[in-house]
């Protein structure tokens, strides 16, 4: 099995511009992620955009269709912004593309101590291994079907609509 990985952008992929004090993106962090995790399972890595997700329109989203829709593999993550990861899984969900889809992302950027960045990347990598065909969202230590998931802003965590 191969593992499609898909980056998209969002606070996982974010850089901190110390002269301008502010995140933003330059180059993905998943080739140097995907090195220090040591996968085992061949990985082919897809950068479709960097950019935060509050950014996103439906072009994007199409994009982001289009490139799951074109990949080889059935079992597919997505790093994607946390912000709007439940309405892009909502476009890949009606899709029915018959591939196991795991979207993630993280609260810190992966370079920031204590991201949470890692570990997401991790348990995605394996439950879009174990998972059935489907869309679903894995977020620290919890999975959720793309039509039962919604962002706690408050708590900062994902929970059940």
């Amino acid at each position: 099995m191969t593992l499609r990985i898909l980056a998209t952008g969002g606070t996982f992929d974010k850089h901190y511009d110390e002269i301008a004090g502010k995140l933003g993106f330059s180059a993905s962090h998943l080739p140097e992620v995907l090195q220090r995790a040591r996968l085992t399972v061949p990985v082919e890595l897809e950068v479709c955009m960097l950019m935060d997700s509050l950014d996103m329109d439906d072009n994007h989203r199409q994009t982001i269709l289009t490139a799951c829709q074109n990949a080889t593999e059935n079992a597919i993550v997505i790093i994607h912004g946390t912000d709007t990861m439940r309405e892009t899984a909502e476009v890949l969900g009606a899709a029915n593309l018959g591939k196991t889809i795991v979207f993630t992302g993280a609260m810190i950027p992966y370079e920031i101590a204590n991201s949470d960045a890692f570990f997401n990347l991790g348990f995605a990598c394996a439950a879009a291994q174990l998972l059935p065909a489907g869309v679903h969202v894995a977020m620290n230590g919890k999975v959720f079907p793309w039509n039962d998931v919604q962002k706690n802003r408050t708590a900062g965590v994902f929970v059940n609509k």
